[in-house]
């Protein structure tokens, strides 16, 4: 079995989600049920994913996983990108830092996956 806390994907990860709650607090109320639970739960399904995949036996499941998980962040970088057109973010700790922590997660996770594959 694989530590995930040894992985920098799912330290990336877990520092997003704690962004993107900390972020959506602050949206309107009637987002709650609809973009807000969106994100987030995008979110949360990055860290969560890596961290099922290292529990996995095989490297296929592993991998697996992992390619859910980057499914996920992709989807809550659009997410968070709507959030932005429709006026949700703000300048203050918001769309800018967000963005640069999804891409750094997307480009540093997408190493692990090749990484896996190549073995």
């Amino acid at each position: 079995m694989r530590d995930h806390t040894n992985l920098r994907a799912f330290e990336l990860a877990d520092e997003l989600a704690l962004m993107v709650y900390q972020t959506t607090s602050g949206f309107p109320k009637e987002e709650r049920y609809g973009l807000t639970s969106q994100i987030r739960r995008a979110a949360v399904s990055v860290p969560s994913n890596i961290v099922e995949g290292c529990a996995r036996d095989s490297q296929s499941d592993y991998l697996r996983f992992l390619y859910i998980s980057f499914g996920s962040l992709r989807e809550m970088r659009y997410q968070i990108s709507l959030a932005e057109r429709l006026g949700y973010l703000n300048d203050q700790g918001g769309p800018a830092d967000l963005e640069e922590k999804i891409v750094e997660a997307e480009k540093v996770l997408n190493g692990l996956i090749k990484s896996l594959r190549t073995k």
